[in-house]
């Protein structure tokens, strides 16, 4: 084995790629193999003016350990996601060729404090949220 990693979007010549598999990469999972600068170092809750005001209970301390994935990039498949826009605040998984858009502020649980998310998820229950005392 090679090791080489298969690039959908080099199958079809040049002139003709576009018209004959415009989206070759959508859905594809590179994991740690391929290069995925978004998930690399996102903007972050306290960057995204619309995203900091909607989560006014947070700190600045906390939005900032909140990253959220910029307009194009990619989601990837199978992983859980958050919608910041949505405001029924529901864990999504990821399939095939999903991307953020203009009107998504994606929040990718692997990257975020489970009590974070748990708080941004809209659970109450102090112990989860990292806001109760813990047993002594």
């Amino acid at each position: 084995m090679t090791g080489k990693i298969y690039h959908p979007e080099d199958k079809h010549p040049e002139p003709y790629q576009q018209e004959m598999n415009p989206h070759a990469s959508a859905g594809i999972n590179y994991g740690t193999t391929g290069p995925q600068p978004e998930h690399n170092n996102p903007p972050t809750a306290y960057d995204v003016k619309a995203v900091h005001d909607q989560l006014r209970d947070f700190g600045d301390d906390v939005l900032k350990q909140i990253p959220v994935l910029p307009q194009g990039a990619r989601l990837q498949e199978g992983a859980i996601y958050l919608d910041l826009a949505d405001p029924s605040r529901r864990e999504i998984k990821a399939w095939g060729p999903m991307e953020a858009g203009p009107n998504n502020y994606y929040v990718p649980k692997d990257m975020v404090d489970y009590q974070v998310w748990n708080k941004l998820l809209g659970v109450t229950n102090p112990e989860r949220t990292g806001e109760g005392n813990l047993p002594r």
